[in-house]
């Protein structure tokens, strides 16, 4: 399977929406928290308040991870305006994330955000027998490895 034909079949596979585990980093401390994410474009979008913590990490180191069950998700993050002013992310947001969008998505302070992922590894059990899926996004390559151990 070529790149391209693995890479859209893992995001048909993945979704629509997940709530994430999202790790920033400033100064050597990593912080991690749980995000309610938006897949669109095979990218991810997320909005967050811009006096919280993972704002200032982001705005100074935009390295960014994801993590959810058996995938990890490396990539590079940028702010992109205000949730209000993007009507896809909202109309999804709203669609899988309601009370969130009733509470915070016109909040003044709120900020959008998108994640270009640049490496995606994740666990596969193929009739049982385990294989390391992985994506250099960067360099548009695709491994399918079986997991033997050592």
């Amino acid at each position: 399977m070529d790149f391209q034909e693995a890479y859209s079949k893992f995001y048909r596979e993945f979704g629509e929406s997940k709530k994430m585990v999202l790790s920033t980093s400033l100064n050597d401390i990593v912080t991690s928290r749980m995000m309610s994410m938006i897949v669109l474009h095979e990218k991810f979008y997320f909005q967050t308040d811009r006096t919280f913590r993972k704002y200032g990490q982001l705005k100074e180191n935009p390295n960014v991870s994801l993590c959810i069950d058996n995938i990890q998700i490396e990539g590079l993050c940028e702010e992109i305006g205000r949730p209000v002013d993007n009507a896809e992310f909202l109309d999804a947001y709203k669609k899988y994330f309601v009370s969130s969008y009733n509470r915070y998505s016109s909040l003044d302070n709120e900020r959008l955000f998108v994640i270009a992922p640049t490496f995606i590894r994740r666990w596969l059990y193929i009739e049982n027998i385990p294989y390391i899926e992985t994506f250099d996004v960067r360099n548009r390559n695709y491994e399918l490895t079986q997991y033997i151990g050592i």
